[in-house]
């Protein structure tokens, strides 16, 4: 598994000051696609135990209200098992900050795997660039979803934030 970046201090994806990581490699490629150089599954740097504690010394700030996981495609099953363990130990360091996932999977296709016993919200579904609206939040296209997991977990429905 490969990242492609660590931003240490992002406020545009997810609420607050965060630190976010994009994960190298996807298969959707969707049509303009803000972060194509993510597509190459080859690409990027190595994704280990130090880039894990490097994202974890980055969130220790009390300004970081949590962490933001892109892509590329942070649930292909390539990377599913580096975020899953990457999120696990931020939520067993900081169990009262927040994770945000983005993913062009639907969450209803993959709502059992281990990753959501640590995200706090998924947005879901592929960017489909003729829903493309630049007023919404946290997404780039209508058809996009912005789900708390832990409340849908708890309905046993989909809850939009």
């Amino acid at each position: 598994m490969r990242y492609n970046l660590i931003r240490k201090m992002d406020i545009s994806n997810g609420p607050g000051v965060r630190v976010s990581i994009f994960m190298q490699g996807c298969s959707f490629h969707c049509k303009n696609c803000f972060n194509q150089e993510t597509w190459d599954f080859e690409g990027g740097q190595e994704f280990t135990d130090d880039t894990i504690n490097k994202v974890l010394e980055l969130c220790n700030k009390p300004e970081v209200k949590g962490l933001s996981i892109l892509g590329g495609e942070p649930m292909h099953p390539t990377n599913i098992e580096g975020t899953t363990k990457l999120a696990k130990a931020f939520k067993e360091k900081y169990p009262e900050k927040t994770i945000w996932t983005w993913t062009g999977f639907k969450y209803e296709d993959i709502k059992d795997k281990d990753v959501f016993n640590y995200i706090d919200v998924l947005v879901d579904g592929q960017y489909k660039d003729e829903l493309h609206d630049p007023t919404l939040k946290w997404k780039g296209s209508s058809n996009q979803r912005v789900i708390d997991i832990k409340e849908s977990k708890k309905e046993n429905k989909i809850c939009l934030v």
